[in-house]
């Protein structure tokens, strides 16, 4: 019996032992398969997070410099203007370097916001961009309100007509004509704020103002998306001292730029701040070339660039074009795309999830598609307008009104006029798809200019607003 007890016990000890060594084996195995499951699953949410978050619509703030040129930006190779602000913005998202808008700033700013080419809305030169009116032209944050944006417009409304509200922004601060700073120019006696005057008073730099405008919209709407519209008085004449210059300083626009670049700065460090940046597109863009009397010395690789604001040669179109959204535009991209300023419409409507209008054509085209790193369609040309000049434009060739063809290979710098029969292969090829370009889009049949033909002044002191084309 002892020995039967004995060995029972030996045996019930192995099967303890066994079922123990099992035990541990199941639940090592059972330890190590939950964490694979967490493992699993924690990736799981961080990447529907990170799906969500591409998802969800972004803030939008675009920033539009002011009579600024590619060759006033050192990440365009500027010679003689250093921009480590706005450079940082390029390295981190796209920077275009085919970009065209309405070689002024009121034409310009037309398109910009109503996505529409200067035939259809009238807005040819500067005195016609205040006659559009808001019953007629639907422009973006009135859009965007309908996707639950909440909008704002600060800085320069300039040629635009009745006041930013009219057109659907919720919040405004603006100031009339261009180049404001200080309280010293007759046109910086005072500002507006949603409709109301203010004085500048002595001391107070407007640029600052705006950007402290800019801070608190942000922080007040930072749990809702939101669209900015910021229109900089930088480097618009007048160009006065900055609160940065030095005593005597001899070179007042580089200081306008530096501060101009400053404020692009702050505003990125603002976002982080305030953990926005991943949810935010910011775009930087210029509202037409270089100002004539800088455009000698806004050089790239110690060469000028043809053209200047006003112009219809490359310079006065042509402006840098940055879009930065970390975690969707991929960093440190320079895009050859075709970009002209009617595409921020369907661009941002696209992005915010808005239907555009189905009364009126849009003449843009989104690259939404392109900015998330998608092959999209980008456009093959694009048209740019001023007065009863325009023409069209594709990577290597141009064709204007006059139905003379351009061969742009060494654009900016210079464009080669096209003459004499019979015409290359290449060059006849590019004059059949620009003349049907231009067919089909026919800007004579639309609201011809009544200016003087500069682009900048009207021909009649009274004149019955037109009537806007479909």
């Amino acid at each position: 019996m002892i020995g039967r007890s004995a060995a029972g016990i030996f045996l019930a000890a192995g099967v303890v032992a066994r079922l123990g060594s099992v035990y541990s084996v199941t639940r090592d195995f059972i330890f190590l398969l939950m964490k694979s499951l967490c493992l699993r699953l924690i990736v799981s949410a961080l990447c529907l997070g990170s799906a969500l978050a591409a998802a969800s619509p972004p803030n939008i703030i675009f920033v539009l410099a002011d009579d600024y040129g590619t060759g006033e930006v050192g990440c365009y190779g500027a010679d003689h203007y250093a921009t480590p602000q706005i450079d940082a913005l390029a390295r981190s998202g796209t920077r275009y370097t085919q970009a065209f808008t309405a070689a002024l700033c009121g034409p310009s700013r037309a398109m910009i916001l109503s996505g529409r080419y200067p035939f259809r809305t009238g807005a040819t030169n500067q005195d016609a961009t205040g006659r559009f009116s808001p019953a007629e032209e639907t422009l973006m944050p009135r859009l965007l309100k309908q996707a639950g944006y909440v909008t704002a417009a600060i800085g320069k409304w300039g040629q635009l007509p009745a006041d930013p509200a009219a057109f659907g922004f919720d919040e405004s601060l603006q100031f009339k004509g261009s180049g404001v700073y200080w309280n010293t120019q007759d046109k910086g006696k005072q500002y507006l704020v949603n409709g109301q005057p203010r004085a500048l008073r002595d001391g107070e730099y407007l640029p600052d103002l705006m950007h402290q405008h800019l801070v608190h919209f942000i922080t007040k709407h930072r749990e809702r998306p939101f669209y900015i519209y910021y229109s900089l008085s930088h480097v618009h004449v007048d160009i006065l001292p900055t609160p940065d210059s030095a005593p005597g300083s001899q070179d007042l626009y580089a200081d306008n730029v530096a501060y101009m670049d400053k404020l692009v700065g702050k505003l990125v460090a603002e976002l982080e701040r305030l953990q926005l940046r991943e949810k935010t597109l910011l775009v930087f863009c210029g509202d037409n070339g270089t100002a004539k009397a800088r455009a000698a010395r806004a050089t790239r690789g110690g060469r000028p660039l043809l053209g200047s604001k006003g112009s219809m040669q490359e310079g006065g179109g042509l402006v840098p074009l940055i879009a930065s959204w970390p975690g969707t535009v991929s960093a440190g991209q320079v895009s050859r795309q075709l970009i002209d300023s009617s595409d921020f419409l369907p661009t941002f409507a696209e992005l915010a999830g808005a239907a555009l209008p189905t009364k009126k054509v849009i003449d843009g085209h989104s690259f939404a598609a392109q900015l998330r790193g998608e092959v999209g369609s980008p456009r093959t040309w694009v048209f740019n307008q001023l007065a009863r000049q325009w023409y069209v434009r594709e990577a290597g060739w141009k064709l204007n009104q006059a139905g003379q063809l351009f061969d742009m290979a060494e654009a900016p710098f210079a464009e080669r006029l096209v003459s004499g029969e019979p015409l290359t292969a290449p060059a006849a090829a590019a004059r059949a798809r620009l003349a049907a370009a231009l067919a089909q889009l026919n800007p004579a049949g639309g609201i011809l200019d009544d200016g003087d033909g500069t682009g900048r002044h009207a021909g009649h002191a009274n004149r019955p607003d037109p009537k806007p084309a479909k």
